[in-house]
């Protein structure tokens, strides 16, 4: 007959066994803890990071503000479009030259000190070009012209041309409906938006 295996020498095999995954789960758990907790730290900063700078964004434009002369929305400078422009226009009246003058100053010492590049948006309704502004061949076209302005405006008060950009949006991304006319009003608006400078890395054309 052959020879039995003592009972504890099994008893002590599957015990080890069991110790042995135990231990990887335990370190799989920490592992996965370790990980949470980054992430947390990470996002925890990054929310605190984006705080400061809309208080900081805020302090830049307490005039303003005040005055109920632009909006800051999720850190989105808004203007509405009648303040700057005619209806179906994109020549800057006085009041927007006006307006855009007491915020360069303060907008280019934000830029500055954050090391960020100003977007400047154009935004319109969804009405099609009537026969007087045939100049612009359609909104996005009309957008494109009044981002360009007010770029160009800001550039001409003192905002440094390396820290400013147009972009137009033409009736996408409506802040109202266009159904009547006061919603209308509201999405005919310039936004401009401090972003984070690309980097060289990013900026050098490969090839």
């Amino acid at each position: 007959m052959e020879p039995t295996v003592p009972v504890w020498a099994v008893f002590g095999d599957l015990m080890s066994g069991l110790l042995g995954a135990f231990v990887l789960i335990l370190v799989c758990v920490l592992g996965m803890q370790i990980d949470l907790a980054s992430q947390l730290e990470a996002e925890v900063k990054q929310r605190q990071e984006a705080a400061q700078r809309l208080q900081t964004l805020e302090q830049a434009l307490a005039g303003p503000l005040a005055a109920g002369r632009v909006t800051l929305t999720n850190g989105r400078i808004g203007i509405s479009g009648s303040v700057l422009f005619a209806f179906n226009s994109a020549e800057l009246q006085p009041e927007g030259r006006q307006l855009l003058r007491s915020l360069t100053a303060p907008l280019a010492a934000y830029l500055r000190a954050r090391d960020e590049i100003l977007m400047v948006s154009g935004f319109t309704d969804d009405r099609q070009m009537r026969d007087g502004a045939r100049r612009f061949a359609d909104n996005w076209e009309l957008s494109a012209q009044r981002s360009l302005t007010v770029t160009r405006a800001l550039i001409e008060e003192g905002l440094p041309s390396s820290s400013v950009f147009a972009a137009a949006f033409g009736s996408e991304q409506a802040v109202a409906s266009n159904a009547d006319a006061d919603g209308r009003s509201k999405n005919r608006r310039v936004e401009m938006s401090p972003t984070p400078r690309p980097s060289n890395a990013q900026a050098r054309p490969r090839g």
